[in-house]
């Protein structure tokens, strides 16, 4: 890939992040650039009408997405060839009452969301974004909207406690989520007394900066769901511009590349021509604390989607159970890259580098979904592109993380790989990866795209 194609696709992924705070705005951003391209958005609640050849997408509370294009020679029964990701973050997101007062400081209550490392939430510049339900009133009926909103400017912020006070901080620095980690939003001495309580449990000038976000009026803001967000730009860096320095990379980096991979490799009209499966891209909300809910990858979601393509083209109920069989999902979730400082964190036959490509992830227990056929599956791509790729495998007296690979392997009974890009600062407000890997990890799910069909044909397993 040219130095110019390189930089297109990292200036793309800066915008992506730039362009996504929450989950909720990372879904809007990825359905932009669908219906861009001319994906057709299809509604859970009404029938579809797919045909073979054409392109659509799909979105559940809208914080999961769902794309997928079906092959010209995609006929019921053909398997689905998904790559899935997460569009969650550990977070601080806001309490039902926020309003906080102490010492006339106007603070901010918040929850803990995922396992965060929660002391790099201090002394940063915050704001608030996510999605509010407003009130409408035109012609005499009401009616209820879900919007976006982001505050861009710094408005509140986490401040640590002076040394002099703490003297051995540096011996060991513990949050306590409950009482420390709480913003500053305002002094009440600059904030008009008569406007500082508002009914509905937040302080009145936060509601009052949605509102005027928005163009609508206090009261008109039914609820929201709204989180803490870094002001800092995601940016590329390093001395040599190698970095990429941004929060959420864990995991809006496999999100953009799966997506923009699915997109390029399915927008010319010769893409699809020879294509005889599904191709698909899965974007679930809720991985950070389990994926247990509506538009997690433990709810219906994915089965519900592979059910409804099949069920399209045949009233034949076994057709599906043959089409999970033929199918096969790319579970992909940020890794974690040896760090310089802490080499003694890794095995040593398995220590992912940045700039080595994609890390496929190997849990005998069952942490990730990794075996020897999907593994091969995905090496075998690899090496037809030229591609670099690794492996990790946690150490026998750490705990393994997990990801939504076992939960869809367990729940769909899909063929199932957990790869991901090496990062450092995992889970840290402000985390860190190579371009190199934005750019591998694009190319690597592309090919997946184009050579699933032909590739998959020539295994042998269960015969």
């Amino acid at each position: 890939m040219a130095d110019t194609e390189v930089s297109s696709v990292v200036s793309d992924f800066i915008g992506f992040l730039n362009a996504s705070p929450t989950a909720f705005h990372a879904v809007d951003e990825a359905k932009k650039r669908l219906q861009k391209v001319g994906y057709e958005q299809v509604i859970e609640r009404e029938d579809w009408k797919l045909e073979a050849g054409k392109r659509y997408f799909f979105t559940r509370n809208h914080s999961t997405i769902v794309a997928f294009a079906i092959g010209k020679k995609y006929v019921a029964g053909n398997g689905f060839h998904v790559v899935g990701a997460h569009t969650d973050s550990p977070c601080l997101k806001l309490k039902p009452v926020s309003k906080v007062k102490k010492a006339d400081y106007l603070e901010v209550g918040v929850q803990t969301y995922g396992g965060g490392l929660w002391h790099t939430w201090f002394d940063r510049d915050l704001t608030v974004a996510g999605r509010v339900m407003i009130r409408e009133e035109k012609g005499g009926s009401v009616s209820y909207s879900h919007r976006l909103v982001r505050i861009e400017e710094p408005i509140m912020r986490v401040p640590t406690l002076a040394i002099h006070l703490d003297r051995g901080v540096n011996d060991g620095f513990k949050v306590n989520t409950q009482s420390h980690l709480l913003p500053v939003l305002a002094t009440s001495v600059k904030v008009e007394l008569n406007k500082e309580f508002a009914e509905n449990g937040h302080h009145a000038i936060l509601t009052q900066m949605i509102a005027n976000k928005l163009g609508c009026q206090p009261d008109q803001i039914c609820d929201f769901e709204l989180q803490a967000c870094d002001t800092q730009p995601s940016i590329v860096a390093g001395a040599a511009k190698e970095f990429i320095f941004s929060g959420r990379l864990d995991n809006l980096c496999m999100s953009f590349c799966s997506l923009k991979a699915l997109i390029d490799a399915t927008s010319s009209e010769s893409d699809l021509e020879n294509e005889s499966g599904v191709r698909m891209v899965a974007l679930f909300d809720h991985e950070e604390v389990g994926s247990n809910s509506a538009q997690g990858a433990g709810s219906p979601a994915m089965l519900d989607a592979l059910s409804r393509i099949t069920n399209s083209f045949t009233s034949d109920s076994k057709m599906l159970t043959k089409a999970i069989q033929r199918s096969f999902l790319v579970s992909a979730d940020m890794a974690h890259a040896l760090h310089p400082n802490y080499m003694d964190k890794h095995e040593e036959n398995h220590q992912p580098k940045l700039h080595g490509g994609l890390v496929i992830k190997h849990n005998a227990n069952q942490r990730y979904a990794t075996n020897a056929v999907t593994s091969f599956i995905f090496r075998e791509i690899a090496m037809k592109h030229n591609l670099p790729i690794q492996d990790f495998v946690v150490r026998n007296d750490m705990p393994c993380g997990s990801t939504i690979g076992p939960i869809l392997a367990s729940g769909v009974g899909i063929r199932t790989i957990d790869v991901g890009a090496p990062q450092l600062s995992m889970h840290s407000i402000r985390e860190m990866c190579a371009v190199d890997d934005v750019k591998h990890s694009y190319e690597h799910f592309k090919a997946f795209f184009q050579e699933f069909s032909l590739l998959d044909a020539k295994i042998t397993v269960d015969t």
